[in-house]
Order: structure tokens, then C-alpha cells, then sequence
């Protein structure tokens, strides 16, 4: 009887311990154990964090670290620690939490508008992703890269073209430019190639005129017209003399393209650059900046006319006054100067 009373004492506290066991196990992985009074909360955890880092960023976001920890011990998590950006949502238990941070990578959207330099793009891009901008530049300046897609020479810039693009927050410096040849690859479909060989230009110089266009209007309705005026000028040979590129020669012969440039003056037009487009014939050897798509699109379907000259519209601020001829264009010209002195824009 009393051997009896043992060995039912000893099932008994078996099946108690067994139960408070399966208890905490349960409730290491199910019970609730977020504190965050948002929907949602995003982690971004780098390609070569630990869990140690991981444990850190949800310090603020858990009521039990210390269940977590046991939850990602016991499913391996803590041992494989994926890069990228991930969402827990209010509520979730550490079972849900382990899944969300194992498979739940999420794109976000990358975009960039017409940047002047690479490092400017680096720089823009740095915010967006896990890679910086070091690394950024370092893959668009890479010679090997450059060579084998044909864009150095002044082009380096020629591939990335200013849209929103989906991408993986830990995608690396390199990825994120293959990615934008790919994009610039699919960009340049058999119909835009048919456009630029009638128009006798390769995609790099559609790209280095609508560069132009770009900074000389912001009015997307413009812009077709504008192309045809240069693309006028480039057929007769003449000087395209646009003053955005003696602004680009400007800055980058003081390597500074935070320069704020207003006014062009006679002396600008002297410096010797392949940019300046008032002492060189032809389109320049690069883009000025990076062009919309409603830039590059509005070369290859631009308006067709007899315009040569144009000058900005002080009657319609944004658009500009045309002109087929030089007396006309005078005329137009004084107006703007005169519009110009009294703002007392000297620079």
C-alpha cells in the first residue's frame, strides 16, 4: 500500500510538473506578446546582424523577451538570422513572430528622380536600402561593369532611369545596379530603339538631349516641343546653346553641383568644357542629369516645327516663348532680360 501511494504521489507530480511544462512551452510560443499600441511595427535587420541585434530591436516592441528568445532557440531561428525588412503585427504571439521574421520579407519601393552625379544617386538610393552609399558608388563606377555594358566615356550615369522600382531592403549595392541595366534594357523596347535610329541617335545621346529638354522645361506638355527645337539645331549643325549645360559645366568644373545657379552671364558661355553647348557643336558626351521618361519620350516623338530659338515666358512662368527666327527671337529675348534686371537676379 504505501510502495502504492509513492508511486501514485510520483505520477501525480509527473503529470503536474508535465502540465506546468507544456503550460510554459505553450505559452513561450502562443500567448500574445507584443506591446506596441500601432497595427503594425517594422523591424530592418542588416544581411550581417545577430541575433543578439535582433534581440535589441525588440526590446521596445515585446512584453517577454525572454519567451521569445526560448520560441526562436527551440525553432532555430536563432541561428538563422535573415537580412531585410519585416512587419509584426499587433497581437502576434512568438510562434507568429518567428514565422514573420523567417519568410515575411518585404519589398519597399525604391525611387529616385533626375540626379546630376552618381554620388547624388548613391546618396539617394543609401536611404532606401540596407547598402551605402560607398558601396552604391563603388558598383557604378566598377570598370568592369562599365566596360561590359558600354557605359563609361561621360554614360556612366545613362543606365539608371528615375522611376520606383520594388526591391528587397537588404538587396546589395550590386544587385540594385544589374537590376537598373535590366530595367534600362527592358526601358529600351524594339519601338523606342526604331525611334532613335530615325532620328539618327543612339539610346546614350536620346538620353543626353532629353537631359537637356528635362532641365529646360518642367512642363511635361513642353517638353515634346523643346525636343524639336534641339533636334532642329542638331540637323542644321548648329549650336544647341542651351543653358543648362553651361550650368552642368559650371558646377562640375568647381566639383560642387550644390551651386545655385539663377543666371547665365556672357562670361559663362567662354568656359571651355565638351559640356557647354554655346562653345561645342553636337549633343554633349553625357546627360546633364538624369532625364524623366516623359523627357526621353518627348525626343523621340518630338513636336515637329521650324522653331530654333527659344526664351522663357514671363507671361506664362514655366513655359517659354518660341521662335523660327532671330528678329523674332530678339524680341522675345529683351522682354525677358528686361523681366530679369528688375528682379535683380545677378547670379
Amino acid at each position: 500500500m504505501y510502495i502504492r501511494k509513492i508511486l501514485l504521489f510520483i505520477v501525480l507530480a509527473g503529470l503536474v510538473g508535465g502540465g506546468l511544462f507544456a503550460y510554459k512551452v505553450y505559452g513561450a510560443f502562443f500567448n500574445p506578446n507584443t506591446k506596441f499600441e500601432n497595427e503594425e511595427a517594422y523591424l530592418f535587420i542588416k544581411s550581417n546582424d545577430s541575433f543578439n541585434d535582433v534581440k535589441e530591436m525588440l526590446v521596445p516592441l515585446l512584453d517577454d523577451l525572454n519567451s521569445f528568445e526560448q520560441a526562436a532557440n527551440r525553432k532555430g531561428y536563432a541561428t538563422n538570422i535573415k537580412g531585410g525588412k519585416y512587419v509584426i503585427k499587433k497581437g502576434m504571439n512568438n510562434n507568429e513572430i518567428i514565422g514573420a521574421l523567417r519568410s515575411g520579407n518585404m519589398p519597399v519601393k525604391v525611387a529616385f528622380n533626375n540626379q546630376e552625379t552618381l554620388e547624388l544617386l548613391a546618396g539617394r538610393i543609401a536611404s532606401q536600402i540596407e547598402a551605402d552609399s560607398v558601396s552604391l558608388l563603388n558598383a557604378f563606377k566598377d570598370e568592369a561593369f562599365l566596360k561590359e555594358y558600354g557605359f563609361d566615356n561621360g554614360n556612366e550615369i545613362v543606365p539608371y532611369i528615375p522611376n520606383s522600382y520594388e526591391f528587397f531592403w537588404n538587396t546589395s549595392a550590386e544587385k540594385f545596379r544589374d537590376r537598373m541595366v535590366t530595367e534600362y534594357n527592358r526601358f529600351w523596347n524594339d519601338d523606342r530603339k526604331a525611334k532613335a535610329d530615325k532620328l539618327g541617335l543612339t539610346p546614350n545621346e536620346v538620353v543626353a538631349l532629353a537631359s537637356i529638354v528635362h532641365k529646360e522645361t518642367a512642363k511635361v506638355d513642353e517638353r515634346p516641343r523643346v525636343a524639336g527645337l534641339y533636334l532642329n539645331r542638331v540637323r542644321k549643325k548648329m549650336l544647341l546653346q542651351a543653358d543648362p549645360t553651361v550650368i552642368y559645366a559650371i558646377k562640375k568644373n568647381a566639383g560642387d553641383f550644390n551651386l545655385v545657379i539663377k543666371r547665365v552671364l556672357y562670361k559663362d558661355l567662354e568656359l571651355d568644357s565638351p559640356y557647354n553647348t554655346y562653345k561645342y557643336a553636337g549633343i554633349p558626351p553625357g546627360p546633364i542629369a538624369m532625364p524623366d521618361i516623359s523627357a526621353i519620350d518627348a525626343v523621340l516623338s518630338s513636336e515637329k516645327h521650324d522653331y530654333l530659338y527659344m526664351v522663357a515666358n514671363v507671361e506664362d512662368f514655366g513655359y517659354h516663348k518660341f521662335a523660327k527666327n532671330l528678329a523674332q527671337h530678339g524680341r522675345n529675348k529683351e522682354q525677358y532680360i528686361r523681366w530679369i534686371n528688375t528682379q535683380n537676379i545677378k547670379r
